[in-house]
C-alpha cells in the first residue's frame, strides 16, 4: 500500500524487485550466459508502476525482462526481519531522490555443462 502524504497524494517509495533476463542482441550480458538476475531499487507510488517502470528501462537497454519478483518497500523488508547493509540503503535512497532504476546487483546465468 503506497505511503500517503499529509496532503493526501501518494508518495514515491523504493521497492526492491528481482527481475530474471533473457538473451538478446546487443544486451551487454557476458559471452555465454543464457540470461541473469538484476536486483533493482525502483522507485513508484506503489510496486506495480516500480515494476512497469523498470520493465520498461530494461527493454530500453535492449534487455530481455522474463519475470520480476517483489520484496516491497525498505520499511516491509525490515518487518520481515531482512538485515539491509548501509550501501544497500544509500542505492535506495538514490533511487527515491533520483526517481530512478538502480541495478544494484546482475548476476548472470550459464548453461550447465554437464546437462
Amino acid at each position: 500500500m503506497a505511503k500517503e502524504a499529509k496532503d493526501g497524494a501518494r508518495r514515491q517509495q523504493v521497492y526492491t524487485l528481482l527481475v530474471e533476463v533473457g538473451r538478446k542482441a546487443g544486451d551487454g550480458l557476458p559471452e555465454g550466459a543464457t540470461g541473469a538476475a538484476l536486483m533493482l531499487y525502483a522507485s513508484g507510488i506503489d510496486e506495480a508502476e516500480a515494476v512497469r517502470e523498470s520493465v520498461a528501462i530494461l527493454k530500453q537497454a535492449d534487455m530481455a525482462p522474463l519475470d520480476v519478483s517483489g520484496y516491497g518497500t525498505l520499511e516491509e523488508r525490515l518487518a520481515e526481519g531482512h538485515d539491509i547493509p548501509e550501501e544497500e540503503r544509500a542505492l535506495m535512497e538514490r533511487a527515491l531522490a533520483e526517481n530512478a532504476v538502480i541495478v544494484a546487483q546482475m548476476t548472470p546465468f550459464f548453461e550447465d555443462e554437464d546437462d
